[in-house]
């Protein structure tokens, strides 16, 4: 496997330049843009993550039988394939791969949409779905595959590399900035990964590719594309150059409505694959608060907390950079051992920060939101809001509220969630999420030891 000579040190700069979000002094808190998240995810779920939800399928055809696989050896694979999946350390396909592989390697061609999220093993499934269907014979591109941003693409483009490894006669191109152009010169590559902007162009402008030929055409991270000016429209144009009978694969981490009324345009009669969510359950999570008087009190009284408990990992929730700067560099100051994450870090890395905590070389972790979704660390048993979660509009962020506290209990163990409370706003919050979620947080004295240890038993 090998790609083209149009590729131009893809390597050089995997990070996206600096987030572009809300400054961290202006209130309003520090978020990831949602191509920065979803890569993130991808840098950090390297391997499979554990999952044990079910997967639903809508089949386009509900009279055509069901298949589903336990093993790669029952795809029939190529040998080469077969090996080059088990050298990346997979050993058997994960929930949503036993679904999705046999309905995008089935003939004739089906189209798919599928709602999976980062580390479920969907950029691998259909890596392996193009790969499959590639004749190297046939010196044409056969395998379109768009991403919304650059690093995105590269992410694909080296699971297609990695998997494809022993097989030299399929080659992969990259339509990505920085690379050469040629007008009227047919790509002989096999397979192509790029955004939205530069596949138009190479299908149009300068006619590098007949889209007529292409027999699979991917969409991937579709959440994120139609939320990036332009790319929902390109994306569309790309689509509308296709032949009738190419294979569409449209992958989204989110089943919103403007996701599935992009869908429906783009992908027709598809069958549908979901994960059924298991329910954020609370149970698990024992929720308190504490009530300071300013940040000083607030990092005494977590002090005060950490030493009570013996706990694994810790991850604690500033809303600005500057607070959460703050408080890594006081606490570092009092022996423990600090990890701090924020949107101004690239997104490499973020992913190293995350790395070395999960693998316990830091034993707490200070973050702002960017880190509140899908980081599961198992080792985590508490969870502290040092600034509660809000809205724009200073309303309790019930949903932001959940993913952080979420962080502990993971898999069915114990976990801790404490609450500072520093003001009479700060309690109107702590109230709303109470109603929201229908259960009480208990007042908790971080001075009394003798009652913390009995309400954290």
């Amino acid at each position: 496997m090998s790609d083209c000579n149009v590729k131009e040190d893809l390597n050089a700069n995997i990070g996206p330049k600096k987030n572009r979000s809300v400054d961290m002094d202006d209130g309003q808190g520090d978020k990831a843009e949602l191509a920065e998240q979803s890569l993130l995810n991808k840098l950090i779920h390297r391997s499979l993550v554990i999952n044990q939800n079910q997967v639903e399928v809508m089949q386009a055809d509900p009279s055509s039988p069901l298949f589903s696989v336990k093993t790669f050896e029952e795809l029939r694979l190529k040998p080469e394939l077969l090996e080059g999946v088990y050298s990346m350390g997979f050993n058997r396909p994960s929930r949503i791969q036993e679904s999705a592989l046999p309905l995008m390697l089935a003939q004739p061609l089906q189209n798919l949409i599928a709602q999976s999220q980062s580390g479920t093993g969907k950029t691998a499934a259909f890596c392996l779905a193009m790969l499959s269907h590639v004749n190297p014979a046939n010196q044409w591109t056969q395998c379109l595959c768009v991403a919304p941003t650059y690093e995105l693409a590269l992410q694909t483009g080296q699971v297609i590399e990695q998997m494809g490894k022993f097989c030299p006669d399929v080659k992969l191109a990259y339509a990505v900035r920085g690379t050469k152009a040629v007008r009227g010169s047919r790509l002989q590559e096999h397979i192509v990964v790029g955004t939205p902007g530069t596949v138009l162009d190479w299908c149009t402008k300068y006619k590098m590719i007949d889209p007529k030929k292409i027999s699979i055409f991917v969409l991937d991270e579709a959440d994120v594309m139609i939320n990036m000016q332009g790319h929902r429209d390109q994306s569309i144009r790309i689509h509308r150059r296709l032949s009738e009978d190419c294979q569409m694969l449209l992958f989204s981490a989110t089943f919103e409505d403007s996701v599935l009324q992009f869908a429906k345009r783009v992908v027709p009669d598809p069958n549908i694959i979901k994960l059924k969510r298991e329910e954020e359950t609370l149970d698990t999570i024992k929720q308190f608060y504490v009530v300071c008087s300013g940040k000083e009190d607030k990092f005494n009284s977590l002090c005060n907390l950490y030493g009570c408990l013996t706990i694994a990992q810790t991850v604690i929730f500033c809303h600005t950079r500057k607070m959460a700067s703050w408080l890594a560099a006081s606490l570092t100051t009092e022996g423990h051992q600090v990890a701090l994450l924020s949107g101004e870090m690239m997104v490499d890395q973020r992913a190293a920060v995350i790395e070395r905590f999960r693998n316990g070389k830091e034993k707490v972790l200070v973050s702002t939101n960017v880190c509140s979704r899908g980081i599961d660390v198992a080792q985590v048993t508490l969870v502290v809001n040092f600034d509660l979660p809000v809205n724009m509009k200073g309303d309790a962020d019930n949903e932001t509220y959940l993913h952080r506290i979420g962080r502990s209990g993971r898999f069915g163990k114990r976990g801790f969630a404490v609450n500072m409370v520093d003001s009479e706003e700060d309690m109107v919050v702590l109230k709303q999420i109470e109603e929201h979620f229908g259960r009480k947080i208990t007042k908790l004295d971080t001075s009394e030891l003798e009652q913390m240890e009995m309400l954290l038993k």
